[in-house]
Formats: C-alpha cells, structure tokens, sequence
C-alpha cells in the first residue's frame, strides 16, 4: 500500500473519530463470513458503524485526532475493528448480546462520554452508561415529579372545598 492510500485511510479514520461522540475497539477475528455477515447487518440497523482497519492506520488517526485517547494506544494489539456511534450504550449491548451465542466480538477498549473503557470487564458498565436524552428525560421527570404533587394536592382541595359548599348548600 502507497503512503498517499495509507494517508487517505488516516485521514477517513481521523473525520470518523471527531465526528462521531463515541467509539468502541472489538476483535472480531475468528468470525466466519456468515457470523461476520450477521454483525455488520445487526450494525447497520442500530446505527453503528463497523469498520476494520491496521492498528498503526488507527494510532496515527487517533493521534492527529481532537479527541485525548492516548489510553487506548495499549489496546491496539492484535486485530482490531472500530464501532462508531452516537448513542454510547448500544455497541455495549450488541457485543453483549451477538457475543452470547459466539465467542466474539471481545471488547478491547472504548472511548464513550469522554471517558476511557479498557477491557472485556468494562462491558456491564458500558450498557449501563446513560445518553445524554436518558439523562435530561431522568432530570425532568424528577423535576416533574414535585409539580404534580402540588397540583393534585391543590385539586384535591379544591374538590374537598367544592364537596364542603355542596353539602351547606343542600342543608339551606
């Protein structure tokens, strides 16, 4: 491969690192054509992005990148495929779930809310990891929550007055 080609694939890798918020390193060496076939689709329909490529392409596109994810440099041994996303939890959960029936995808690492994962281990926290909208919907269902506390209360003393001035005004 030319180093004008090579340029080309960091500078792709580099535009696909900063554009997207989160992104995960898996091996998925070992997987047959019909197993690889079977990731790429489940892939494409969460939008994830599934892209292998050489570890020193990956470490020169990480490092020109805006991105500080020098902790991932000791991750990029062996084979290695990139899942791009938006949304930080789902690749978690599809390796989780395509990983139950398989031995692969292994989590290597993973750059998730601005934070670095390392490991297999990682993976459980990972699915846990909210979205930002999980995280405002959290926020204001707890604002919520207080508000319509109070309006019940005033209605329901609103209806008790309401029952009170009946009641005195069958007596009469």
């Amino acid at each position: 491969m030319k180093s004008t080609e090579k340029q080309v694939i960091i500078n792709n890798l580099k535009d696909q690192i900063d554009s997207y918020s989160h992104f995960y390193l898996a091996d998925i060496s070992g997987l047959n054509a019909e197993d690889t076939s079977d990731l790429r689709r489940l892939c494409f329909k969460q939008d994830v992005k599934l892209v292998v490529t050489k570890n020193t392409l990956l470490r020169k596109a990480l490092e020109s990148s805006a991105k500080n994810a020098e902790e991932l440099y000791d991750a990029l041994k062996g084979n290695t495929s990139v899942m791009f996303t938006e949304t930080g939890n789902v690749p978690a959960k599809l390796i989780k779930d395509f990983s139950k029936k398989r031995k692969k995808p292994v989590l290597k690492a993973a750059y998730v809310e601005e934070a670095v994962y390392m490991g297999a281990d990682q993976l459980d926290a990972l699915i846990a990891v909210k979205s930002k909208n999980e995280l405002i919907g959290d926020v204001v269902a707890l604002l919520q929550s207080p508000m319509q506390t109070l309006l019940s209360q005033l209605q329901s003393g609103g209806n008790t007055i309401h029952g009170v001035l009946e009641t005195l005004k069958e007596r009469e």
